[in-house]
């Protein structure tokens, strides 16, 4: 059976994706009232969640995109982070906000804070829609984080299998 035949189990509706990143763009516009602020949004899987964000946040905002890579077409990641493309940006008149699709391992999270903390950074928080902390390598809390999830591979909402289901409006697993 092709994986597009599989059955799919939605974990997350488009509904209550559209509620919790409204709610988190609020929090986030409070929490930055004042401040310089740049979203910086990894690529690909974020695009979508950072697009909708975005819109969410009633605050003048800068907005540069870094594609990083840790799984290369894996279930699994691969244990390192790879920049495939970095921003040019300065960072120390900003008040910097990284936004992902998902934290599981942290491995990717933690590798570009690293890089970026040597930037000079007014200062440097994490945002993402997906947290799976039961899958941690190394101990780290997002500053934002939209749900919490169980141990399963996920998909949609910017989340992809191979180089596809990004286009899904909701987060689902196959299931057998």
């Amino acid at each position: 059976m092709s994986i597009e035949n599989k059955r799919r189990e939605v974990l997350l509706s488009k509904e209550a994706i559209e509620k919790r990143v409204t709610e988190m763009g609020k929090q986030i516009a409070s929490d930055y009232a004042g401040k310089k602020l740049m979203i910086i949004s990894l690529l690909k899987g974020s695009f979508i969640f950072t697009s909708d964000l975005v819109r969410r946040i009633d605050l003048p905002l800068r907005i540069e995109f870094m594609t990083t890579s840790s799984y290369e077409h894996q279930e699994e990641t691969t244990g390192y982070v790879k920049i495939v493309q970095d921003i040019d940006a300065p960072l120390d008149e900003y008040d910097v906000l990284v936004v992902d699709d998902i934290t599981d391992s942290a491995l990717t999270m933690t590798g570009v804070l690293e890089i970026l903390s040597k930037r000079n950074p007014k200062s440097l928080k994490a945002c993402v829609l997906l947290d799976k902390p039961s899958r941690r390598k190394v101990p780290y809390v997002p500053d934002y984080i939209g749900f919490e999830i169980p141990d399963m591979f996920i998909v949609g909402y910017g989340l992809n299998y191979g180089d596809y289901f990004r286009n899904i409006d909701h987060v689902f697993a196959f299931v057998d």
